[in-house]
């Protein structure tokens, strides 16, 4: 009998353990932010980051009801939406973004995993026919607003501070840590990603572990952060890279409301 208790309580420990782990990081949060920005009063975006191939539900169904349920203007992808050229990973962001145009324009710029490799060249292509706007270093005008998209190859070298737009309203921009470049720029708003959250968070602090280029309790990994006249807009994203589990730390859909 004694036995029979302790295999029960294992299994039920193994089951709990498994939810817990499933919760963390395949349940999807939303979280909503109202930003002012001049001349874009009432538009939506929706911020999604770091995909990193996941699906949540077949064909990233789940992901894409949350989305339409929330009515974006247009919707921005900054970057690892794949892990690795591998057909599953080009297969299953191919997917999300032909069906997330549907909904709304997605616009698109790459992160570090999509640079890893002589790929992207025909990756961007296929994103490109797949619906996506594609952002190289460059502007377009969506629903009135400017953004403009820096390539991940080019957060080092200072060409942001050469790209031309007609204003300067939205960056999007995969990583964080260049906040002050991205200020000095003169831009109002910048989008990031790729903190994933500090992968495991600190319940209670706020706080997350480790990122890249960041090292251990990173200072940008989720939220509104101010540099100057800028406010950056961290998302913690949706899937993961190297280390494959998130604590305290779910998926995340970023909804920005401008006023």
């Amino acid at each position: 009998m004694i036995v029979l208790w302790a295999a029960l309580g294992v299994a039920g420990l193994a089951a709990l353990t498994a939810a817990f782990v499933w919760f963390n990081n395949s349940c999807l949060k939303t979280t909503r932010y109202k930003i002012k920005l001049e001349g874009a009063d009432g538009i939506r975006i929706v911020h999604l980051s770091d995909l990193h191939g996941k699906s949540f539900g077949r064909h990233n169904g789940v992901l894409v009801k949350k989305v339409a349920a929330l009515k974006p203007d247009f919707i921005a992808v900054t970057g690892d939406i794949i892990h690795a050229y591998t057909e599953r990973n080009k297969a299953v962001a191919l997917g999300l973004v032909g069906t997330l145009k549907e909904i709304a324009p997605v616009v698109y710029i790459s992160g570090n995993h999509e640079m890893r490799n002589k790929g992207y060249r025909f990756f961007r292509k296929d994103l490109k026919e797949a619906g996506a706007v594609v952002l190289d270093d460059e502007s377009v005008t969506v629903c009135g607003i400017c953004v403009t998209g820096l390539n991940a190859a080019s957060l080092r070298n200072g060409k942001i501070f050469k790209l031309t737009s007609e204003s300067k309203q939205i960056l999007l921009a995969h990583e964080p840590q260049f906040i002050n470049k991205y200020a000095e720029a003169g831009y109002k708003v910048a989008l990031c990603g790729h903190a994933h959250g500090g992968q495991w968070r600190i319940p209670f602090t706020g706080r997350g572990l480790y990122a890249p280029q960041q090292g251990v309790f990173p200072k940008y990994t989720q939220g509104v952060h101010i540099c100057g006249d800028m406010q950056m807009v961290v998302s913690r994203g949706l899937g993961n890279s190297r280390f494959p589990l998130r604590l305290f730390n779910r998926p995340e859909i970023v909804v920005i409301d401008f006023e």
